[in-house]
């Protein structure tokens, strides 16, 4: 499984995702589920990807193939890439009908064997000329977008790390709060769920930069995290305690 968020705020985006993936307890691995495309000072594109591995590696292969061709000349007229995209729909168009693509190549055979092809995805980013935007992405290639009431999106493993972002993330919290609350959000999912795990792959784009502002892998024994999730784990347990029992089970 996997664990994926993104927000959309007014100084920027933050991406982050987990890199653990099983089938199985004896096959668990490590792969990157975070893919940037980005061209100094005209756009900034960060995809992050859920559900069967197979099929999201093809999906950005395809995309590659397809920056590759238009750089080269050698696609056809029709043919456009995420680099070519005039807008943030139209690259969430280009990424949803990749998906689709995969799917009718490999979806019947996976599901011939009891193999579960669904994947789904996030694109998020800026392109010259309008604001930032974010993408959710179905497993059937159509998307929904990330607006002022909601700011932000999860994929995979999302119901323990939730609540912590609901209460916390609005468009206007500050940049450097929003991170502390996405990697608490990580912690309480890899406390309740062994299929998410370090490392953890955090992106920060700061808005209108049209570039990369930090991008930040956080490994077992970072000092940071570590601080994070024991400060947290005891600050939960204290408030319990503080709390009044119910006078009516006495």
């Amino acid at each position: 499984m996997t664990y994926c968020v993104a927000i959309k705020l007014e100084t920027g985006m933050i991406f982050a995702s987990d890199s653990r993936t099983n089938a199985g307890v004896d096959h668990v691995a490590t792969f990157p589920k975070m893919k940037v495309y980005e061209k100094a000072d005209e756009r900034m594109i960060t995809l992050l990807s859920s559900g069967n591995l197979a099929v999201t590696q093809g999906v950005t292969n395809l995309l590659d193939r397809q920056v590759r061709a238009k750089a080269s000349g050698d696609a056809d007229e029709e043919t456009t890439s995420i680099f070519h995209a005039t807008t943030m729909y139209d690259v969430a168009t280009i990424v949803g009908e990749a998906l689709r693509e995969m799917q009718r190549r490999d979806g019947t055979f996976l599901q011939a064997q009891n193999i579960d092809s669904t994947a789904s995805m996030l694109v998020g980013g800026q392109i010259r000329g309008e604001a930032p935007r974010l993408f959710y992405i179905y497993t059937q290639g159509n998307f929904i977008e990330a607006g002022e009431d909601t700011p932000y999106f999860q994929l995979g493993e999302s119901k323990y790390g939730k609540p912590i972002l609901d209460r916390v993330i609005t468009p206007d919290t500050p940049q450097k709060e929003a991170a502390k609350c996405v990697l608490i959000s990580f912690d309480s999912t890899m406390k309740s769920n062994i299929s998410v795990g370090l490392p953890i792959d955090m992106l920060w784009y700061p808005r209108d930069s049209f570039r990369v502002g930090l991008q930040q892998r956080i490994r077992d024994n970072d000092p940071y995290f570590t601080m994070l999730r024991t400060r947290w784990g005891g600050g939960l347990r204290r408030v319990f305690a503080e709390l009044p029992d119910p006078d009516w089970l006495e």
